[in-house]
């Protein structure tokens, strides 16, 4: 198995109202998005090309939206440790550049 292009760990993710999991990861690999428990039992998965992650400008900068297969998740991704004194960017923004990234789209 290739290395993951992403992986956070922590992350709550929800369904409408719905909180799915409190401490889940999130994984980018082989070109697909998994979402899974804190156990490692997947919720949802698909192909990066099918995937739209976004952001909205009110949303705070840990939060951003993730479309799978028709259904949309809010992820809540606790930020990483940046390097020693630089600030890092904003979690939501790591991860929606990593989907892009990942499935060959532009900026």
């Amino acid at each position: 198995m290739a290395e993951p292009e992403f992986t956070a760990t922590g992350v709550r993710i929800a369904r409408r109202l719905r909180s799915l999991t409190r401490a889940g990861r999130v994984r980018i690999s082989d070109g697909r998005l998994e979402l899974l428990t804190s156990y490692g039992s997947e919720i949802d998965s698909a192909p990066l090309h099918t995937v739209r992650a976004s952001r909205f400008w009110l949303t705070p900068d840990d939060r951003a939206f993730a479309d799978l297969n028709g259904t949309r998740y809010l992820l809540t991704l606790a930020a990483a440790d940046p390097a020693p004194g630089e600030p890092g960017p904003p979690a939501a923004r790591r991860f929606i550049e990593a989907v892009r990234k990942a499935a060959g789209q532009d900026g």
